[in-house]
């Protein structure tokens, strides 16, 4: 009787380390691997849509923004890729075009600073301290 105790639960725990061992779960690798292939296909059709828009020099300073400001690069990526699908843009933009779209962005993007100074009276003011009743 022991051993046939001690072999179901063996049984037991051999099945309950066989599902938690990775790549047991195989829908759950199956969709993690479909989202991660949509991903890239998504990349390659964006890199592939930048390449047709943009000249070897203009494509080298978008990455170099990219990589100093990752979420200015971003949002000038979007912007070009949505003014090719407008027709906004005919032939493939060179480095000075870029430049000058992003200089029209960063303007657009400038938010004027405003510093109010609110000065409360306190007990310790030094205009108080003046007596003028002499």
């Amino acid at each position: 009787m022991e051993d046939k105790e001690l072999e179901a639960i063996r049984a037991n725990r051999l099945s309950q380390l066989q599902r938690n061992a990775p790549g047991y779960n195989t829908q759950q690798n199956q969709n993690a691997e479909a989202v991660e292939e949509k991903k890239r296909a998504a990349e390659d059709m964006k890199n592939n849509m930048l390449a047709q828009i943009l000249d070897q020099n203009a494509r080298a300073r978008l990455n170099t923004i990219k990589v100093a400001k990752p979420d200015r690069g971003q949002m000038l990526e979007d912007m070009l890729i949505q003014m090719a699908h407008r027709g906004q843009i005919m032939a493939k933009m060179n480095e000075v075009e870029l430049k000058g779209l992003l200089e029209r962005i960063s303007t657009q993007m400038q938010k004027k600073t405003v510093v109010k100074f609110d000065r409360k009276r306190t007990a310790l003011d030094s205009d108080d301290d003046l007596d003028l009743d002499v």
